[in-house]
Order: structure tokens, then C-alpha cells, then sequence
């Protein structure tokens, strides 16, 4: 991003601080605990999901606040007595609210408005200031950079990502006068509407695209190429209407499944991702002669069983081991590999995979080939399967070209909001007239 149009501070200091540089001269150097506090659940207070009510006290979690407005809809509540034990984190407007666990560590929104009573759980801390501090200015200042790389440094932990609050309390900010941050928070309202509109509406069109690949998959491979062929019913709800000189398979009937353990020394082991079937990260493989792990052979067709990684599979270009978790199809027709590879990932068919499967957890469970050998699917003829996936190869890499333009197009307008955001709030442009600093 050129700095050219821009205008910069008449003079600046060292800020004495290594990762930060110099700033504007007559801006003040503090930390967040000595303009502020930071507020946290101490733990769950021995809390249960049991205890959520249908209606009471909404009860925020990181989900909740890592979009760009809050969201108080889809909230678990609680009842006023788990409320009011912890009256330091009940929310106000202009609360700025950090998450400091998990995977969601670092995002960081505002309180804009409370449309009810409100608290947070222990994932989040809430982050109030003084008079001297505009807080939608010092939440753009928690979203530059330069503190949320401070935060990558700083996080710890043993196996979920963690910030303490000290740390938190220790970040050091810059204070520009309160006209100054008013101004700053309102140049960057306005600049940032304007770069995330773009990014939805790139966003909405990438999504399309990717709808309509899935589309295309799902007609092509239950319909085939020839408009004008007869049709027929295939009897099988989640594939409607086929060719009708299309026969309608089994699972079991057209694979068996491939169910030999062995160790993962003898056969390197494989990963079954959403790209397919690959060999496993040096960093994740361990040969350590695991023998809990099934044979795969090239030509063999892998599924990840798990719903949580639907879309997880591909035909096998490699010799080697899968989990156990994973079910391996050896074809037992004639296949062309390519047109497994766009059946089983089209959507209706993942759909179909996952709706038999069973498990103790409502958003996780495993399909096994005991059941999924019933599914019924699709069978063209060999030479049909080839042109099939010729026509879906060709009209998929288009599309997704498409998309990975579309993609580069939003990783460079978020590039562009962050280092926007960073230098405006460091100050390394300037973006107040004369005055207005005062």
C-alpha cells in the first residue's frame, strides 16, 4: 500500500518500543491497564450447558462476536442468578470484547448496541477505558497489526491457544488527544464500510460460483450429458430421474470394502483431506509401527466417515494407510476413477452418506459401511463415466480459477483494511487537518 497520498506528522519519536517504531510526537505512550481494566468469567462457576434456559440472560460465546456486528440471536441464555454472580462482565454499550481462547484468539468487536442483558463466558474479556479514551478508536487499535501480532506472541497454553489477562492488561497503546481519536475512529467507520462492502459483495459472488459447481456435479453426474435422452425414475429419492439405459447400483454390490490392518512403518501413511487422498506431513506421520491403521492400494476410493469432515475423499494414487476412522472401497465394476471422484464428493451424495450415519453427538458422527454399503447410486457405462468426468475435469477448473480470482481479489482487500488500520492507528498517516488534533 503507497503511502504517497498521504500526508505524515510533522514530527515523530522513538516509541521505545522495538515492534511499534516511532510515532507521533505529542502522542501519549500508555498501556491498556493504566487507561483501563479488563474484565474476564473466573472460569465456568461450575456452569452446565443443563443449566441454559430458553429464554433469560443472553449469554455471549467467541462465535458470537467474530463477525462485524455482534451476534445476539443465535445465543444460549441463562437465568438471572448466573447472571448477576458475575456483575463485572455484564455487558455495556461501547464494551470492547476480546477473545482470548481457542482458535477464534485475537478477534476483537464493540459493544454497539444491547438489544438485552448480557453477559460473556470465560473465552472473552471485556475491555473498558477512562474518559480520556474513545473506545471505538482503541478497537481499532486491539484490531491493527501490530497488537494482534503481539497476541500471537504472547498467547500460551497447553494444547488450546490462551492470552492472560496481565498480558492483556500490559499491551501498550497510543493516545492521540480525544478529538483526534474521535476523528481517526470516524475516518476508519468510513474507510472500512467501504473496503468490507467490497469484500461482500466478492464474497457473494464466489459463493455463487461455488453453488453453481455443485450444481453442475450433482445434475451431470445423475443425468448425464445428452438433453434430449430418455429418462427414467431411479427409485432413489436423493438421485431423482436417470438415463434410462442407467442402471442403479449398490455400495456393496459395486465395492468391497477394504478392511486389512496394518502398520503405518510397511505402508506410508495417507491423509484423506478435502483435496483428496495425500501423503501425510512429515510433522503429522509417525512410523512407529501402528498396526490400528487400514491398507489402501491405488485405485482404491477413500471416505473420511466423520460428518465433521464431509467432503474428505478421493481415489488413491498411492500405496500406504488411513485411519480407522476412514472407510476404503475397492471397485468391484469397471470404474472410471475420475467420475467416483465428482459422485461422491457431489453434494446430494455426501448428504446421503451422512443422513445414514449415527452417533451419541447431535453434530458428529461416523458412517459405517455396514450401513452405507445399502446406498444406492448412479451407474453409467464406462465410456459415459470417461466423458462425464472429461466435462466436469474441464468446467470445474474453470470455475474454480474463477474463485481463486475472486479469493485473491478479497486476501488483497483485507491486506489493504489491515495495513490501513495499522498505520492510521500508529500513526504513520496522518488523516487530521490542522485543528483538529486539538
Amino acid at each position: 500500500m503507497s503511502h504517497a497520498k498521504f500526508e505524515r506528522y510533522d514530527a515523530y519519536k522513538d516509541s521505545g518500543v522495538e515492534w511499534l517504531g516511532e510515532v507521533p510526537e505529542y502522542w501519549a505512550i500508555s498501556r491498556i491497564k493504566e487507561k483501563g481494566s479488563v474484565k474476564a468469567r473466573i472460569g465456568w462457576k461450575a456452569l452446565k450447558a443443563s443449566e441454559y434456559v430458553d429464554d433469560g440472560f443472553a449469554f455471549l460465546s467467541t462465535p458470537n462476536i467474530k463477525n462485524k456486528d455482534i451476534d445476539f440471536k443465535n445465543v444460549n441464555y441463562i437465568n438471572y442468578e448466573r447472571y448477576v454472580e458475575s456483575p463485572e462482565i455484564m455487558l455495556k454499550e461501547d464494551d470492547i470484547l476480546l477473545a482470548k481462547d481457542g482458535s477464534t484468539l485475537g478477534i476483537v468487536n464493540i459493544v454497539n448496541y444491547l438489544p438485552k442483558e448480557t453477559t460473556v463466558n470465560s473465552s472473552i474479556g471485556v475491555l473498558r477505558f477512562d474518559k480520556t479514551i474513545f473506545n471505538k478508536y482503541l478497537f481499532y487499535q486491539i484490531e491493527s497489526k501490530y497488537i494482534q501480532d503481539k497476541i500471537q506472541l504472547k498467547k500460551g497454553g497447553m494444547g488450546v491457544p490462551h492470552l492472560f489477562q496481565q498480558d492483556i492488561n500490559n499491551f501498550i497503546i497510543l493516545i492521540p488527544s480525544f478529538a483526534e481519536q474521535h476523528a481517526i475512529a470516524a475516518y476508519l467507520d468510513t474507510k472500512t464500510v467501504h473496503i468490507d462492502h467490497k469484500i461482500d459483495l466478492l464474497s457473494q459472488k464466489a459463493t455463487q460460483y461455488c453453488r453453481l459447481k455443485q450444481s453442475l456435479i450433482n445434475e451431470t453426474v445423475t443425468r448425464g450429458l445428452d438433453e434430449t435422452v430418455t429418462m427414467k425414475d431411479s427409485g432413489v429419492d436423493w438421485i431423482g430421474e436417470i438415463p434410462a439405459h442407467w442402471e442403479v447400483q449398490r455400495i456393496g454390490t459395486a465395492f468391497e470394502e477394504r478392511s486389512e490392518k496394518v502398520n503405518d512403518k510397511d505402508y506410508p501413511p495417507l491423509s484423506v483431506s478435502m483435496g483428496g487422498i495425500v501423503p501425510q506431513m512429515i510433522s503429522v506421520a509417525k512410523t512407529n509401527n501402528n498396526d490400528n491403521r487400514k491398507r489402501v492400494a491405488v485405485g482404491d476410493y477413500v471416505i473420511n466417515s466423520r460428518s465433521d469432515r464431509r467432503g474428505a475423499s478421493g481415489i488413491s494414487i498411492y500405496n500406504g494407510s488411513v485411519a480407522v476412522i476412514s472407510i476404503v472401497l475397492t471397485p468391484k465394476r469397471s470404474f472410471w476413477g475420475k467420475y467416483l471422484h465428482h459422485l461422491f464428493r457431489s453434494y446430494r451424495f455426501v448428504e446421503e452418506f451422512y443422513r445414514v450415519g449415527r452417533g451419541i453427538v447431535d453434530d458428529l458422527w461416523t458412517t459405517r459401511y455396514s450401513i452405507m454399503k445399502a446406498i444406492e447410486f448412479a451407474y453409467p457405462s464406462y465410456d459415459e463415466q470417461k466423458n462425464i468426468a472429461d466435462y466436469l475435469d474441464d468446467k470445474t477448473a474453470k470455475i474454480d480459477h474463477i474463485v481463486v480470482s475472486i479469493n485473491t481479489q478479497i486476501e488483497k482487500l483485507k491486506e489493504l483494511r489491515k495495513t490501513l488500520i495499522n498505520d492510521v492507528v500508529t500513526g504513520k498517516i496522518k488523516i487530521v487537518k490542522e485543528g483538529q488534533a486539538a
